[in-house]
């Protein structure tokens, strides 16, 4: 099977190769410079994704890494073509928080209290007449969000004076278990069983350290069918009128009170994919090519973990963007400005290339009762 890839960088770069081995033709266009792009030399980079259209034609997929190209997927999908992605309507989930939150509230679903406000100035004014405790989200998903702790909001009015222009969301906070539910949408309904995953974000456990994109992740297809259906599944007929192709996964708090949907990822997540890997014993080729007719899963459940380089230390901007610094050995004697490199990264058959994953093993046989890890986490 053909199948072209686009994105802004070889995001799905895993993938990929992992398409390649099964015997598939994979091309990938990514908008990144080829000098900073990620498995430079393992995968086969186009210049014009448009000029392969002929190539992949309509027995192929066009696979589109994340979102913001929505309305362009459908566009794709009305000329005949096979697409793999999302849609307009995943986007506007996804983008628009407010719209997110009121599609969830249209379902039926108890969602906790939040306000949209079109630039921080305006969030900053209606904090000062509701302090408390709040988490900051902007509808670009490329900017961090914030999980304020000061009991009346002063830790979030300094975010707010320094988050520049956009929309804003501020949601109340929530103490609880973090959970996610997720599923690919083959146009019409839900491919199942849907996935669980329960994800580790900050940096040490016991939720001490800086908050990290993730640090780990456990999931599986045992024991999710409950919560799909009492959340995710309900919004079934939304994403069907959209005509949405492509992975969804809603994340939420659990408490003792039930679940409490936060927001929509409407895109393959990384490393998700990864750890879901695992547990497609198919393979891609299989998911994507037979997403309209469901494909297998493998019972039990899989571990991923994220090995930080030491260096890649996290801090914010004043304009509360995240950065990256590298870590400088003090006695390093040689190497340029005494950088350290990042450690080995070894799998079961040694060092893996720059962007690989390392299998964390079979799933465990048979299916034990799945729980949630120990550590009580917060609101994201």
């Amino acid at each position: 099977m053909r199948i072209l890839a686009i994105g802004p960088r070889a995001y799905l770069g895993d993938i990929y190769l992992t398409l390649r081995r099964e015997g598939h033709e994979v091309r990938v266009f990514a908008e990144d410079p080829p000098e900073q792009r990620a498995f430079g030399g393992l995968i086969d980079c186009i210049a014009d994704w448009r000029a392969e259209l002929d190539w992949v034609g309509r027995d192929g997929v066009i696979l589109f890494e994340r979102v913001g190209r929505g309305t362009l997927q459908d566009e794709l999908r009305a000329r005949g073509f096979r697409v793999v992605g999302g849609s307009a309507f995943g986007d506007r989930l996804e983008q628009d928080r407010a719209f997110g939150q009121a599609m969830l509230r249209e379902a039926g679903l108890a969602i906790a209290e939040s306000h949209s406000f079109a630039r921080p100035a305006l969030a900053l004014a209606w904090l000062g007449q509701h302090p408390g405790r709040y988490v900051l989200k902007h509808d670009d998903t490329a900017r961090t969000t914030f999980v304020g702790d000061h009991p009346e909001g002063a830790d979030l009015a300094f975010m707010l004076r320094r988050a520049g222009e956009g929309r804003v969301l501020l949601m109340e906070r929530l103490e609880g278990v973090e959970v996610g539910v997720g599923a690919y949408f083959d146009g019409t309904r839900f491919l199942r069983p849907a996935c669980i995953d329960f994800e580790h974000k900050r940096f040490f456990p016991g939720e001490m350290g800086e908050m990290t994109g993730e640090m780990g992740t456990l999931a599986a297809y045992d024991g999710s069918e409950p919560l799909f259906a009492a959340t995710l599944g309900r919004l079934a007929p939304r994403f069907a009128a959209a005509g949405h192709v492509g992975y969804v996964n809603l994340n939420m708090i659990v408490d003792e009170r039930g679940a409490w949907p936060l927001e929509f990822t409407c895109r393959f997540g990384n490393p998700g994919f990864a750890v879901l890997a695992a547990l497609q014993p198919d393979g891609w080729g299989d998911l994507l090519a037979r997403m309209a007719s469901g494909g297998r899963r493998r019972p039990g459940r899989h571990a991923g973990a994220l090995r930080h380089p030491p260096g890649l230390v996290r801090r914010h901007r004043t304009d509360g963007a995240a950065l990256s610094r590298p870590y400088r050995d003090r006695h390093a004697g040689g190497g340029p400005a005494g950088l350290l490199p990042p450690p080995a990264r070894r799998g079961r058959a040694g060092p893996l290339p720059p962007g690989g994953h390392a299998d964390g093993g079979r799933p465990a046989a048979g299916p034990p009762p799945l729980r949630p890890p120990d550590d009580r986490h917060r609101h994201r």
